[in-house]
């Protein structure tokens, strides 16, 4: 028997609010306490209220809402609730952060995170049973096409459960950009379709006002074969080059080229010769816009590591052999500069379709979002891992399959995929380091402490059974059985459990970034990163500036790539960094410490990059923890 006081706060984004009345429940170890419809959360972003309970309810273990609509039901967004009485010792925090909707009660447990070995007396199984039970119905897996990691069910934004939307104020943001670029494409580029591009220049007339200072390098110096093998390293999509072990069998060199051998065999034995294949693409069925055939190659770049960190191609062949055919052109620095340039051209519009569709879509976006549904199939709200990770038809389908085949486990952690890739040891690596440091702060600053909060031993892991649920079903059902590519379907130790997770959250977070933010700064300037190519690969080097202008994108091609390049690659006005979450969805006091160290190392790691950036020629941002966005957005 006693007073409570009860605090209320409801979200910051415009609608958040509603006028319709929510009815509270107490629910403590003796009993439960109806408090009635006791809360109108219009616009007040926390109410505070007190209440009379003839109960003696003990410790607080839940509390349970439902909001009655009256003519009009409106959505609530309710952040937590906070409750001080009697057996309280002190104020009980109850996290909840997602859309109050229909008239369902919702339970929302005390904020202490609990396996199911810290419920020994059970208080808590009925309420995690039912509410993995109501989130499997809302999350749900649904189907694109044969050997594609699986999406969650629904074809719109609005077929999307209410708490994976954008709230409105993104949202706001997000249409009416989205409105205005397409407006402004729609009155300038139907005069595109009446002018053709002549000479490299006029790509010019499409190359963005609010262009970013790496943008206009890249228009200025996009020529060079230095600027051309550092994007390899640090560019867009930094994921494809790989020390050579070996020459390509793929690479033919024909008995004239003994000399290009000769230098080729030098680099390999020096472990300075690395490789950009592209044979992902080989025999991808090529697109037809407004008319007119497109063309896709796959070329093979062989490119050498100088002594002061600069990476310079030295042959690059567009085709792979093929039976019965005569060799393909291989092209050398040497050649005619036309020729050579071409390409290098050939070979970044190779690099644009892989980027977008690899290392950005499928290792971006849809890994996450397997990551997400599982996480909301498997894993109860009082679960710690639950609160640890929720911080956070064509050539295209034929390319997301080819590469769907080859996602391994090892490739989605850097220490890993660095090491496979022989680059553990490029200092002018920037993503490389980055990769490393980042990882290394999200692991051993965050993820292993905080599991160390709740499992004291391998035992501990090997026995949660919402844990292995969790696991299996982003190996097994998200991924489509990715167990023969190394991911695992349990988790026997804690060190396998913060690896796991410490994938998760890099993939989800820095990894994402990294891929994501140099879209404006490196295709901005079209030919740079030409989306389509509208001639058959050169089969010659008697080439004119002519042959390369037709091979580009057509005026208004170039410039539905630039409005959207500018649209996806500009800086969020509404962004959350990593680790600077709002939501508290831990009430006991070790967490929060993990947490707040965790702030603390990331800032020390941004001030870092800071410092190294003022002293480089090209900056490398997009793993600062500062400009890294804590989930997958855009």
């Amino acid at each position: 028997m006693g007073k409570y006081r009860i605090r209320v706060a409801t979200g910051d984004s415009l609608l958040a609010g509603s006028s319709n009345l929510v009815q509270l429940w107490l629910v403590g170890e003796h009993g439960e306490k109806d408090l009635g419809k006791i809360l109108r959360p219009i616009r007040i972003r926390e109410v505070q209220l007190e209440v009379e309970v003839s109960l003696y309810l003990g410790r607080l273990l839940l509390v349970k809402l439902r909001k009655h609509k009256s003519l009009v039901g409106f959505d609530w967004f309710c952040k937590w609730i906070a409750v001080q009485g009697p057996g309280t010792q002190g104020e009980a925090f109850f996290p909840c952060y997602r859309w109050v909707q229909g008239n369902e009660i919702i339970c929302l447990p005390e904020g202490t995170a609990r396996t199911v070995r810290d419920d020994p007396q059970n208080q808590f199984k009925k309420h995690r049973e039912k509410e993995l039970e109501e989130r499997r119905k809302v999350y749900r897996w649904g189907f694109w096409k044969e050997g594609l990691i699986l999406p969650i069910a629904g074809n719109t934004q609005w077929d999307l459960p209410r708490n994976e939307r954008f709230l409105e104020d993104k949202d706001l943001d997000f249409s009416l950009s989205l409105a205005k670029v397409l407006k402004d494409l729609a009155l300038k580029g139907s005069l595109d379709l009446t002018n053709s591009v002549r000479r490299l220049e006029d790509f010019n007339k499409v190359f963005p006002q609010g262009k970013t200072p790496l943008a206009e390098r890249v228009r200025n110096c996009w020529k060079d074969d230095a600027l051309f093998g550092y994007q390899f390293l640090n560019g867009a999509n930094p994921m494809l080059l790989r020390r050579s072990t070996s020459l390509p069998s793929r690479l033919v060199l024909p008995p004239e080229m003994e000399d290009l051998k000769t230098q080729l065999e030098k680099e390999l034995q020096t472990g300075s010769l690395f490789e950009a294949d592209f044979s992902l693409l080989d025999g991808v069925k090529p697109n037809v816009i407004i008319f007119k055939q497109q063309y896709v190659a796959a070329p093979l770049v062989m490119l050498k590591l100088q002594p002061d960190g600069r990476l310079l191609p030295m042959v690059i062949q567009l085709q792979p052999p093929r039976n019965g055919c005569p060799p393909p052109v291989l092209f050398l620095p040497s050649d005619p500069p036309m020729a050579w340039l071409l390409a290098k051209t050939w070979v970044r519009s190779s690099d644009f379709q892989l980027h977008q569709l690899q290392s950005h879509l499928l290792r971006g976006h849809l890994i996450a979002e397997v990551i997400s549904v599982a996480t909301m199939r498997s894993l109860p709200s009082l679960h710690p891992i639950y609160k640890v990770v929720s911080t956070g038809s064509g050539g295209h389908v034929d390319i997301l399959q080819r590469a769907t085949a080859g996602l391994t486990y090892r490739s989605f952690c850097p220490p890993d995929d660095l090491a496979d890739r022989g680059l553990l040891d490029v200092k002018s690596s920037l993503y490389g380091q980055d990769a490393l440091r980042l990882w290394g702060v999200i692991s051993r600053r965050y993820v292993e402490k905080m599991v160390s909060l709740f499992y004291k031993s391998d035992g501990a892991v090997k026995d949660d059974p919402e844990l292995q649920a969790w696991c299996r079903e982003i190996t097994e059902t998200g991924l489509q059985g990715a167990q023969d590519r190394g991911f695992p379907i349990s988790l026997e130790s804690r060190a396998q459990l913060c690896h796991f997770i410490t994938m998760c959250i890099f993939t989800c977070t820095g990894q994402h970034a990294s891929t994501h933010q140099g879209q404006l700064d490196w295709y901005s300037w079209i030919p740079n990163g030409p989306c389509t190519m509208q001639k058959p690969p050169p089969i010659s080097k008697d080439v004119t500036e002519k042959d390369i202008v037709d091979s580009l994108p057509s005026l208004h091609q170039a410039r539905t790539q630039k409005t959207f390049i500018k649209f996806l690659g500009r800086r969020q006005p509404v962004m959350v960094a990593l680790g600077q979450h709002k939501e508290n969805y831990f009430s006991d006091p070790g967490p929060q410490a993990v947490l707040k160290q965790f702030q603390e190392e990331l800032a020390a790691l941004d001030k870092e990059i800071e410092v190294r950036n003022a002293g480089l020629d090209l900056p490398y941002e997009y793993l600062r923890p500062s400009m890294v966005e804590n989930s997958v957005t855009i």
